[in-house]
């Protein structure tokens, strides 16, 4: 290894299982101190164990790295801030957060229930919010820092059965560019990542006739293939990269366009709402974008 990260300290969330899992022991291997934080909750939202996010630390220490678990909430406030809190009694310093804990509850929109909308933009956008709040104030006083955000091609660009998912993830990059702004003086760098792979989260999506494709292509993009792009990021050598949205798709990595005008129309007279149909309406039309999925703009196998 190449030691990217030598004597950093880097937090991941959700980093229990699957790309989360990846992420810390890549970085480890690269020479981070990593807090392994998962709260350890069934598939179903229930219970919690800190036994996932142990077994990580175990099998990073076991090859010579160093390591903690830890069981907070990021979902909350509180525990946003009781994992910093923790990073910093162990260790004394943090220098990189990916956020990559997540749920999905996915119901077509019209059947979507308060609890699985609540559900998943707690975790998935206000989680991100209360641990990237929670490490600013550090942030801002050393000058450092680096923030790993994961979003989702399914708020980029959408799915069917994910109003909730799709929300905050666009949310999520939305933040992200938000912090890169606001933090950009202080040396503070912020980016997000749309990740393909096949995880437990993933695995969640009904196996129906209509998700058969989007499930057979999840299964051939493995989680480790997202770790060293974020690990990347997380390291000096990408101190000036910062508000930019990213993919992983396999062997694969993007750079995502952000919304920007294309077309423009103009009545100096002003707008009436018949104008707007007889006029605005048909040459903006000619721009317009359908109503694309992920897997309608991503047609090709990931290689």
């Amino acid at each position: 290894m190449a030691d990217v990260l030598k004597g950093k300290v880097v937090i991941v969330t959700g980093a229990g299982r699957g790309v989360g899992a990846e992420i810390a022991k890549l970085a480890a291997a690269e020479g981070a101190r990593v807090v392994v934080n998962d709260l350890g909750v069934s598939q179903a939202g229930e219970g919690t164990s800190l036994g996932p996010a142990e077994e990580i630390v175990q099998a990073i220490r076991a090859a010579g790295g160093e390591a903690i678990a830890d069981g907070s909430n990021i979902g909350n406030w509180e525990g946003a801030h009781a994992l910093f809190g923790n990073a910093m009694k162990v260790f004394g310093d943090v220098d990189a957060i990916v956020n990559n804990a997540g749920i999905l509850r996915d119901t077509i929109f019209h059947k979507m229930s308060k609890e699985e909308w609540d559900a998943v933009v707690q975790v998935n956008l206000s989680g991100c919010f209360y641990v990237a709040r929670a490490a600013a104030p550090h942030f801002k006083d050393k000058q450092k820092g680096s923030y790993v955000h994961m979003t989702s091609t399914s708020g980029l660009i959408g799915n069917f059965g994910q109003s909730n998912y799709a929300a905050a993830k666009n949310g999520v990059a939305a933040l992200s560019k938000s912090i890169a702004l606001d933090m950009q003086r202080f040396g503070v760098r912020s980016n997000a990542i749309a990740p393909f792979a096949f995880t437990r989260m993933v695995s969640s999506i009904p196996d129906t006739p209509e998700n058969a494709e989007r499930n057979r292509l999840n299964r051939m993009m493995t989680a480790d293939k997202i770790a060293p792009f974020v690990v990347a990021l997380c390291g000096d050598g990408a101190k000036d990269v910062t508000g930019q949205v990213f993919g992983i798709r396999r062997n694969e990595i993007f750079l995502f366009s952000q919304p920007r005008p294309i077309r423009s129309v103009h009545a100096g007279e002003g707008w009436t709402p018949q104008s707007c149909l007889d006029r605005a309406l048909p040459a903006l039309r000619k721009s317009f974008h359908t109503l694309d999925r992920s897997s309608d703009v991503f047609t090709w196998e990931p290689v």
